[in-house]
């Protein structure tokens, strides 16, 4: 949806005036005062009128020559109607600038303020160590300090960058952390949706794709909200005028499609053909049926103080299962494609291939 926001002209009529633009109604109730003063002055002119009336008709003059400049300026301004959404600080924009804002109604989305819950809590997971503590992603990310801590953290390396306040040395940082995050998606063939300028203009749209693509390729063992779509505001600059367009972005899409980034093999068939016979894997995910089933195929018995019998959080959840694959790897089979995090996550393909592994394994056994 489009919107320009023209001048309507001197010579349109009273009864065609849009009622937003308040230049042009206040440039018509000036006229309205103009006449009613002129009437006055008129009046003051008329025979009998004494030497009060001349220094009133004077006055008189002065100010209808002020309402007349400022009628003047009042046409030949710009206008360009505030929007409901837009700030008043985004309507100073530079020619051909432009800037992104969210939809108030999709902020208030429950899904939308989960997915900035799970992203804010798994930064400062990363970071703990760090003593970093983000509280809101638009604020504390756009200088790029953080995403630098975050990157080194996650990737274990170290970015060669400064610490500065300035703009310029903001966005230096940000070019150098940003081109660091590029040679790490590039090869997956992403497209990145994001840029320096978006970032350091803490355009949170921007931001939430970057951390949702970090978070998708170093697997954080997080669970986002899937289909979280926004509706986006786009306010341009063009001749002067203000342009405004609605769309909507997409943020996430499926976990499996996030997280379960494996090759396509007889699982992909099987989940095409039956997905509805596969729902028993869910009782593997907190991790008690994997190490119970590892003692029972090892012939041996799993001291309850190694596990939690009945895990009530996602920590524990990931104890247990990280603990069954350490028993796995006791009993010789290869360490399991999967992360203990996406057994618990209900990523019912990656529970297939730990429990698979254990059929190939021990089918003979009696």
């Amino acid at each position: 949806m489009h919107h320009m926001f023209k001048d309507h002209g001197r010579g349109e009529k009273r009864g065609f005036l849009s009622p937003k633009n308040k230049n042009c109604s206040r440039l018509e109730l000036r006229r309205g005062r103009s006449q009613a003063l002129m009437a006055s002055l008129a009046g003051s002119l008329l025979p009998g009128s004494d030497r009060s009336g001349v220094e009133t008709s004077e006055h008189v003059q002065r100010e209808v020559s002020d309402l007349q400049e400022e009628g003047k300026n009042a046409i030949n301004s710009p206008m360009s109607p505030a929007l409901a959404d837009v700030h008043p600080e985004d309507t100073q924009l530079e020619e051909n600038e432009e800037r992104v804002m969210i939809d108030p109604t999709s902020k208030d989305d429950p899904k939308f303020k989960e997915l900035v819950k799970v992203l804010l809590n798994w930064i400062n997971d990363v970071l703990v160590e760090e003593r970093i503590i983000v509280k809101q992603l638009e604020e504390d990310l756009y200088d790029g300090q953080v995403l630098q801590k975050l990157l080194e953290k996650l990737a274990g390396c170290k970015l060669n960058v400064e610490v500065t306040q300035s703009e310029i040395g903001q966005k230096q940082k940000l070019q150098t952390v940003l081109e660091a995050v590029h040679d790490l998606l590039r090869p997956r063939g992403w497209a990145l949706r994001w840029s320096v300028d978006s970032i350091h203009g803490k355009n949170l749209v921007a931001i939430l794709h970057l951390l949702v693509s970090l978070a998708m390729h170093f697997r954080a063992p997080i669970r986002l909200p899937e289909h979280v779509t926004v509706q986006v505001v786009v306010v341009r600059k063009r001749e002067g005028l203000l342009h405004s367009s609605h769309i909507s972005e997409e943020l996430t899409t499926t976990t499996e499609m996030m997280m379960g980034r494996f090759e396509r093999d007889a699982f992909d068939t099987l989940f095409d053909h039956a997905p509805d016979k596969l729902s028993v894997v869910k009782k593997f995910a907190d991790g008690v049926y994997l190490v119970l089933l590892m003692g029972l195929l090892e012939d041996y018995f799993v001291p309850l103080h190694n596990f939690y019998l009945t895990p009530e959080s996602f920590d524990q959840k990931v104890h247990n299962v990280s603990f069954a694959f350490e028993l796995m790897l006791d009993g010789g089979l290869k360490k399991p494609k999967a992360r203990p995090e996406d057994v618990v996550n209900l990523d019912l393909k990656s529970t297939l291939r730990v429990l698979y592994n254990l059929f190939t394994k021990y089918k003979n056994v009696e």
